[in-house]
């Protein structure tokens, strides 16, 4: 265009320019369009050589295109320069609008900067206008949306050398380079807008795909899990409803899928665990519960619960893991059983015994404004200074509420005084004539009455009354609410029945019963209790003419 005399441009050269422009914006990739920009430099505005040098993401500017030269391309193509020298070239020379032009006079300072540059050796200039070797021009392009670009970010820089008619370029073509730079600057951001769709939607296409994989493999785990998965609804009116299930779970409690979606978790617990189940839902977490198979009957399972979350409205789904636990909670019943019971008789042993004895007793604890003694905190009552061990004639017993702890604090009965008031009452009982049972005929006999003793005992108390073995031929037992009359009741009922005969070995024996009647309140301790209960056993014993302490 520039070998033409200005302003008289011939049409065709408009046409390639704008053929230019168009393929400038219709590359395939950034790459294409950086280069349609180099090469429209060369073919359509008339220059020899022209580079595009596009800024990085750190600010340099790389050589990203060059036309006009193959050695020169060869050499420069993808080499860096940085920000401040290129700042430092196009804030110095002449100013052609938008464009720098630093002619050779002023351009020798240049050759030691770190720009990439091709330099071609030549005469002087003959002529003011005629372009020398040395001669620099530059067209700066800036982001697209302000018209003139020069306040823009900038984007990248044309740089040209040496028009075909050797010459400086005239108004018509500064104009020209500087309306190429801006229509370039935004062919390039289309270009980074496109490509930065382009790999966006491989992104997106790889996650989707991803996403789908991982759906697929979740249901594949889900379905095909060994133990029971559950997907629930969690918040609004449905929280907790059952929105699938596997195969695992269905087979553990019975139940079709099609049955499981009607309920929740909260509709299949045990209502002793329901607690246990709301506090894990809740919070997330884990827990061991009992969940209700279609016949009725529970399992015990370990619940693991996930709260699957939404970024955009929060936790919506308990995703619960539900593994069956019965055998593992079945040998655990039973070692604690064992660790609790007597292996022989079955009753609770003597360390079950203190324990419950323990949990109904409580030592007052001193603190402010409290006072001093039982006596003071209850106007010296009568019943703390009763004896707290007795035979058969014991006075009966009585309770009072202490607010202290929300507990209700067990009192030993008056001494003398039948008002109805009642107790805790701990009968101690020792088998008489025993001993002669394992001697005559064996510790196999020995058993077998111990045994039915047992089984005699825990028939005669009522439900929630304590039958324990203490050891040996001890046994002890504590009823709560009894007063006078009703224990001693309960101490000649028992004994009647123990004495009647018992088969062991294949033949009848008989072994008799002493029972001494102790009285628990709150302030002993339970070794002091049984002490108690066992000394007025031993009164009752010696009270009795040896021949009638055992029946036979």
């Amino acid at each position: 265009m520039e070998t033409e005399s200005e302003p008289y441009v011939r049409l065709a050269s408009l046409r390639q320019l704008h053929q230019v422009m168009a393929d400038m914006n219709t590359a395939r990739s950034l790459a294409d369009t950086l280069q349609t920009v180099a090469d429209g430099a060369v073919g359509a505005l008339g220059y020899e050589m022209a580079a595009v040098n596009l800024v990085r993401q750190d600010g340099d500017l790389v050589v990203a295109a060059f036309s006009g030269n193959s050695a020169a391309e060869a050499l420069i193509t993808g080499r860096v320069g940085s920000r401040e020298s290129w700042d430092r070239r196009l804030n110095m020379g002449e100013r052609w609008g938008d464009l720098v032009f630093i002619p050779h006079t002023e351009g020798w300072v240049l050759d030691d900067d770190d720009v990439p540059q091709w330099y071609t050796d030549g005469p002087a200039p003959r002529f003011e206008d005629e372009w020398h070797p040395s001669d620099r021009l530059f067209a700066p392009m800036y982001t697209p949306g302000v018209q003139g670009g020069s306040s823009g970010e900038l984007l990248g820089v044309i740089s040209v050398d040496r028009p075909r008619n050797g010459r400086h370029p005239g108004a018509w073509g500064r104009e020209a380079l500087q309306m190429y730079a801006f229509q370039a600057a935004i062919a390039i951001s289309n270009a980074r807008l496109r490509a930065n769709m382009q790999r966006a939607l491989v992104r997106l296409e790889r996650e989707q795909q991803a996403l789908r994989a991982s759906e697929e493999s979740f249901r594949q785990a889900f379905e095909y899990a060994p133990s029971g998965m559950a997907i629930a609804e969690m918040g609004g009116d449905q929280h907790g409803r059952i929105l699938r299930t596997n195969d695992a779970l269905c087979r553990l409690l019975g139940r079709p899928a099609s049955a499981m979606r009607r309920y929740s978790f909260a509709d299949l617990v045990h209502p002793e665990d329901i607690g246990t189940l709301l506090r894990t839902s809740a919070e997330g977490g884990r827990a061991e519960l009992r969940l209700g198979r279609r016949d009725g009957s529970y399992v015990w399972v370990s619940l693991r619960n996930s709260v699957v979350a939404d970024a955009a409205d929060g936790p919506r789904f308990l995703l619960s893991h539900v593994e069956d636990i019965e055998e593992r909670k079945r040998r655990e019943l039973q070692l604690a059983h064992r660790a609790s019971h007597d292996s022989l008789t079955g009753l609770p042993n003597s360390a079950e015994l203190r324990s419950r004895l323990s949990a109904r007793l409580c030592q007052r604890p001193a603190h402010a404004g409290a006072p001093d003694s039982l006596d003071a905190a209850y106007g010296g009552h009568p019943a703390f200074d009763a004896p707290v061990g007795h035979g058969f004639d014991f006075a009966p017993g009585a309770e009072a509420y202490d607010g202290f702890d929300h507990h209700v604090h067990t009192v030993a009965p008056e001494d003398d005084r039948d008002d109805g008031a009642k107790g805790l009452a701990v009968l101690f009982c020792d088998l008489d004539g025993f001993k002669s049972i394992n001697d005559r005929f064996g510790h196999n006999a020995g058993d077998a009455v111990l045994i039915e003793v047992a089984r005699r005992l825990s028939n005669g108390v009522r439900d929630g009354d304590t039958v324990a073995r203490l050891g040996g031929d001890e046994f002890v037992i504590l009823a709560d609410g009894l007063g006078r009359a009703d224990a001693q009741d309960l101490a000649v009922r028992l004994r009647n029945e123990i004495i009647q005969p018992i088969r062991a070995e294949g033949r009848a024996v008989r072994v008799g019963a002493s029972f001494g009647i102790g009285w628990a309140h709150c302030g002993m301790t339970a070794d002091e209790v049984l002490k108690s209960a066992d000394e007025r056993m031993y009164v009752e014993k010696r009270s009795r003419p040896k021949q009638h302490r055992r029946a036979g």
